[in-house]
């Protein structure tokens, strides 16, 4: 008994990230229980926080009620918001109305902006200025009222109306002498986003201009919030896993602690869509039987033209995917990329074609078999090129991830071209078949 408190003490001592790494790894029994002890000590909220929100969810909805409240009242606004977002709605209300009213509207409110926008990723926890404070003022205010920031790297100055006037280095301000007016220290050109901007485009303003947080505004620009580098690191994450799960089918829903059972259920779908692809690849296989038999190195040589393919329309899949993600494709940016991928595509073709078909010629001793091999696989590395660029900006255009669909589409048009362009070329060039 005695050792387990002197480990719980130890535990105390640790920074909240690796705390929560802990709890990760615990049964849900064992972490539940956690939970509860560190709530005694007023420990609980922070480690949560660092979770993953869908696991600190999933402990918390087993947590007492009134338990479960009172330390989503501890929590920064942003990070309650990211773990209420992640439980049955009737949890949600419960817990909600076991909150002072003030809590519950910050929350509320926070609530009414969707995820993957700026509003559901901000802080409302702001401490503006008016320009008319001199320094020490303002000084004396951000001290009395630091624990309700969500950071103290800079400050906001607002109008009588709460509008963005420009945004405060705490460390000017700590240099200045302390009379000197917040209106000659303000940055007016302040750099702000959207309260309904996409995560994506706020993350490119980020990794634009490093700052380690951003104001965040209305159409009026009035002062809503602010975002800190932490959260956008952690939707920059989640982005990247989403791209690539999409190119390989795999839900991101899905990590590798899922069960079997889930991963099934989650996985199957996108399988079935492979294989009907993929059945459509056999038809066209089936329709030219009678050539395989006559001439058995197109069946070799058939999965060498669509792999080559797949692969060569992967390559402009994974750039062109990169590129949207980034905002590097913009408008009429799409036709650049295309025409660039169409030359590419022929380019590659000729000397991949070229050295595939003289293989083919030297292997079988058949001149036309290996200009056929040869044709085959140019006008396949064309389409892919081609099918790279059109198949993510397509399943942008309706409204889906790029890379969610790309990649099985992209497979279908190169395994089915590539096996139909080799037979016709081979029918058309070879007498007797």
């Amino acid at each position: 008994m005695e050792e387990r408190k002197v480990v719980f003490r130890e535990l105390l001592e640790q920074d909240p990230a690796d705390v929560a790494e802990i709890l990760g790894e615990l049964s849900d029994e064992e972490a539940t229980d956690l939970i509860h002890r560190l709530y005694l000590r007023h420990a609980a909220a922070e480690p949560l926080s660092e979770m993953d929100p869908d696991e600190s969810a999933d402990l918390v909805e087993k947590l007492d009620r009134e338990e479960a409240s009172a330390i989503l009242a501890r929590m920064d606004p942003d990070d309650a918001v990211d773990l209420l977002f992640e439980l049955p709605e009737g949890v949600q209300q419960e817990l909600l109305s076991r909150l002072s009213r003030r809590d519950a509207k910050v929350l509320v409110d926070l609530l009414a902006y969707p995820p993957d926008t700026a509003g559901g990723l901000m802080s409302p926890e702001i401490i503006p200025l008016s320009l008319s404070m001199t320094v020490q003022e303002a000084i004396d205010a951000l001290r009395r009222r630091a624990e309700e920031a969500e950071t103290v790297y800079y400050a906001y100055a607002v109008d009588d109306d709460g509008r963005l006037l420009g945004v405060l280095s705490l460390r000017d301000m700590a240099l200045a002498p302390p009379g000197k007016s917040l209106r000659d220290l303000v940055i007016r050109d302040a750099v702000f986003v959207y309260v309904e901007d996409d995560v994506e485009v706020v993350a490119r303003v980020f990794d634009k201009y490093d700052y380690m947080a951003l104001p965040v505004v209305d159409g009026a620009d009035k002062l809503l919030g602010v975002i800190t580098v932490d959260d956008v690191i952690d939707v920059m994450r989640e982005e990247a896993t989403e791209d690539i799960y999409g190119l390989a089918g795999v839900p991101s829903e899905e990590g590798v602690d899922t069960t079997w059972w889930a991963s099934l259920r989650m996985r199957l779908p996108w399988l079935y869509v492979r294989l009907f692809t993929a059945l459509a690849a056999a038809v066209v296989v089936g329709l030219f039987e009678q050539t395989i038999a006559k001439v058995a190195a197109l069946a070799v040589m058939m999965g060498v033209t669509a792999g080559q393919g797949g692969s060569a329309g992967m390559q402009t899949v994974a750039i062109i995917t990169r590129g949207m993600a980034l905002g590097e494709v913009k408008g009429r940016e799409g036709w650049r990329l295309l025409s660039k991928e169409l030359l590419l595509g022929a380019a590659n073709g000729v000397l991949l074609g070229a050295t595939v078909g003289a293989i083919t010629y030297f292997w079988k001793g058949e001149f036309l078999l290996g200009v056929a091999v040869c044709l085959a696989m140019w006008v396949n590395l064309i389409v892919a090129g081609v099918a790279g660029v059109a198949n993510p900006l397509g399943v942008q255009g309706l409204g889906k991830d790029p890379a969610l669909a790309s990649g099985i589409f992209l497979t279908t048009v190169t395994d089915v071209l590539g096996f139909g362009l080799l037979f016709v070329i081979a029918k058309l060039l070879l007498p007797g078949i």
